[in-house]
């Protein structure tokens, strides 16, 4: 029987990728894919908690240090232990991805795939951040009443998630011999705006900033905005609580992440 130590396979040009150092079998492989969702809300628009029905032409996320793990016991993300990995497979490279690409109707995107030791993947973590620019860019229009605003604005969180099982309709993380199965990234962007549709007193819409503070910052209809540009033309009480949504941003489908400042 072949013995492999080290893999390497990407099918998106420009993307590197590893498996961390493992004796298996040409029999015992599979194709884990990675995925990225700003689910609904980027790709088909929404209402902001107070009012502004948000459309996005464009979200760019920077994400790197991609790792799914296969942890046993399960990782818990509400404790401060470490993930603990048996197995784990690792995209070392950062990467800038539209969550907007696609119709209203487009799958989740694609980031990579790699070839990754058969087993159950239940936990991921990635980081949020970049070093030439900023981690997230948000363009779109905002449309209240008559009135319509686009927007462009950067952020630069600095942060890695640390994320447990994925929860959601179907389970992901099941990776067969010779066979395919796909990790998820999720952002949660109504953690930004809020959500209308939901009571103004849930925990979610409390914590919410709503598009009012940009939009009051808007020149000539437009707001382009930097993450200079926020940390001093924010109120200090919007600053902290943009601090804790960028930490609310990061899941797995519905499930959990702890967040941790780089």
């Amino acid at each position: 029987m072949n013995k492999i130590w080290s893999l390497s396979l990407a099918v998106i040009p420009g993307l590197f990728v590893t498996v961390a150092c493992t004796q298996v079998s040409n029999n015992q492989l599979g194709i884990l894919e990675l995925r990225a969702n700003g689910e609904d809300f980027i790709r088909q628009g929404f209402t902001s908690k107070d009012g502004w029905q948000v459309e996005f032409d464009h979200v760019y996320a920077n994400i790197q240090d991609v790792v799914a793990y296969q942890s046993d016991p399960p990782f818990n993300p509400d404790t401060d232990v470490d993930i603990p990995a048996q197995t784990n497979a690792s995209m070392t490279a950062a990467v800038n991805i539209d969550l907007a690409a696609g119709d209203e109707n487009a799958e989740p995107i694609l980031v990579a795939q790699i070839e990754s030791p058969a087993g159950r993947y239940n936990a991921l973590s990635w980081k949020l951040a970049s070093e030439s620019g900023p981690a997230l860019v948000l363009i779109g229009k905002a449309t209240r009443n008559g009135e319509t605003i686009s927007f462009e604005i950067a952020m630069n969180p600095s942060l890695e998630f640390l994320c447990g099982d994925f929860v959601g309709d179907e389970r992901k993380g099941f990776l067969s011999p010779n066979s395919t199965a796909d990790v998820e990234a999720t952002f949660h962007f109504d953690h930004l705006f809020g959500d209308i549709d939901i009571p103004a007193d849930e925990v979610l819409n409390r914590g919410a900033l709503g598009f009012d503070p940009f939009a009051a910052l808007a020149q000539d209809g437009a707001v382009k905005l930097t993450s200079e540009d926020l940390e001093t033309q924010l109120t200090k009480t919007e600053k902290l609580q943009l601090a804790d949504i960028y930490k609310g941003l990061g899941h797995v489908g519905e499930g959990h992440c702890r967040a941790e400042e780089l």
